[in-house]
């Protein structure tokens, strides 16, 4: 059975939305998601768009400024909630982990 829909979020597609707890120009996304993830996470411009237009279609951001091509966006209550979701699901796999590797140091 197809997954639906951003039922779980791809790491790009979490940070992209991270970055757009505030007011953001898709090229400014670009340079955050490296910037906030030390360099482990990069988003093409072809899936940024792409996925841009995806969020925006489901709700989960709205456009806020047009200047020219440069398209300005933020996150919606919708998307916030896509996001917390995201985290809780995480931190469940975390909370699994530790429970049944203990809370030992690496070695």
């Amino acid at each position: 059975m197809p997954r639906a829909k951003f039922q779980t979020l791809t790491e790009q597609m979490f940070y992209i939305l991270l970055c757009l707890k505030e007011e953001c120009y898709g090229m400014d996304i670009m340079d955050k998601v490296p910037a906030m993830t030390g360099g482990r996470v990069n988003v093409g411009s072809g899936t940024l768009y792409n996925l841009l237009e995806q969020f925006l279609d489901e709700g989960m951001i709205r456009e806020t400024k047009v200047e020219g091509r440069r398209r300005s966006y933020i996150l919606t209550r919708k998307g916030r909630e896509m996001l917390d979701e995201e985290y809780r699901r995480l931190c469940t796999r975390v909370d699994d982990y530790r429970r049944i590797f203990g809370e030992e140091e690496e070695t």
